[in-house]
């Protein structure tokens, strides 16, 4: 299996390190659960070794080498390892593209609630600003699954995009102003414009600012514990493709809720029909499916973000991974598959 994200390629050309603020220039706040999902920390050994590449490789080292700022694991609510370097419990790391597995989640929501008629409806029958752009006639399942056929390089587009965002330049225009580049539907194509564009969908069909559905519909009712912030254009419109700065323990009450099948506090909070497609693989990648990384038979799947960034599923063993970085590190997402997997089976191994 050779597992590829795209969105990496922009390190080149995106410069990782700079300050929250200089990132997502506006941002918007979303306010926590008053009962937040209680995490239990529940620290134990864990000796976790693996085999990449032919050699034999150790958690720590993998971490160390991917300069990883923040890491835990979750057995079940059980926080069982957990660790942070020149980072804390209260550090808010930023999202990168695990953002568009979040925007993924609310577009389902709009769906079980009839915002949205189906995915398999045209986005500009609610966007009627993309008419005239190569989105015309792009069902919205294309978009989820990074097939929409615009005429996109993520290497050297998504750069573009982001220094548009920091500027104050509506990426709503740019939406409209992309071109059509290939069949919707023959290919896949990591693109974050189409996550831009989902956002904007959910801000349309609901009539609530993205970030404000989000908070509503998921940050609180998936019992999140702490503030979060969503960067936006100062346009009005959140990003959608990354910048979500948020602790680590809830992302992994992301993590948890999927885990679940969508539920938190016995509460179906994204319906469980949208967690099994989300986590199906699609007709033009076998490891993507509705804005999720798969990691093939083992049914485990991954929210991804730039730099070393992820949110790690493993219903056959009932573990959540987080694993966050601040200065980033080089493309690791083949060894980290690997390396959760061995995390997720020695904590089942040791489960009491």
């Amino acid at each position: 299996m050779r597992i590829i994200h795209y969105a990496v390629a922009v390190a080149a050309a995106v410069t990782l390190f700079m300050p929250a603020a200089a990132l997502a220039e506006t941002t918007d706040v979303m306010q926590p659960s008053a009962h937040p999902v209680k995490l239990r920390t529940a620290l134990r050994e864990l000796s976790v070794t693996y085999t990449y590449q032919g050699e034999e490789r150790t958690l720590d080292d993998f971490l160390t080498r991917t300069k990883t700022n923040g890491f835990l694991a979750l057995d079940g609510q059980d926080v069982v390892a957990e660790r942070y370097t020149g980072a804390n419990r209260d550090t808010r790391f930023q999202s990168w593209s695990m953002a568009k597995s979040f925007t993924a989640t609310a577009v389902g929501i709009a769906l079980k609630e009839k915002h949205i008629g189906s995915i398999d409806d045209s986005v500009d029958k609610y966007l009627p600003e993309l008419k005239d752009s190569g989105y015309a006639g792009v069902s919205i399942r294309d978009l989820l699954h990074m097939s929409s056929g615009i005429d996109w390089n993520e290497a050297t587009d998504a750069p573009r995009l982001m220094a548009a965002a920091n500027k104050g330049y509506s990426i709503s225009k740019m939406a409209a102003l992309q071109k059509r580049g290939w069949e919707p539907g023959s290919r896949f194509e990591y693109t974050s414009m189409n996550s831009f564009v989902l956002a904007r969908l959910v801000t349309k069909t609901t009539g609530m600012p993205y970030y404000d559905y989000v908070e509503r519909k998921i940050w609180q009712p998936a019992s999140m514990e702490s503030t979060a912030t969503v960067g936006n254009d100062s346009h009005g419109d959140s990003l959608g493709y990354c910048c979500y700065y948020a602790t680590d323990r809830d992302f992994a009450r992301f993590g948890l809720l999927y885990l679940h099948g969508g539920k938190a506090k016995g509460h179906q909070v994204v319906p469980a029909s949208w967690v099994k497609a989300s986590t199906k693989p699609s007709s033009v990648n076998p490891n993507y499916g509705l804005h999720w990384w798969l990691g093939g038979d083992g049914g485990d799947f991954m929210a991804v973000g730039l730099g070393g960034q992820y949110i790690y599923v493993s219903p056959e063993q009932g573990v959540v991974i987080v694993k966050s970085s601040i200065a980033g590190s080089a493309v690791d997402q083949e060894e980290a598959i690997v390396a959760f997997r061995a995390v997720a089976a020695e904590v089942a191994r040791t489960r009491g």
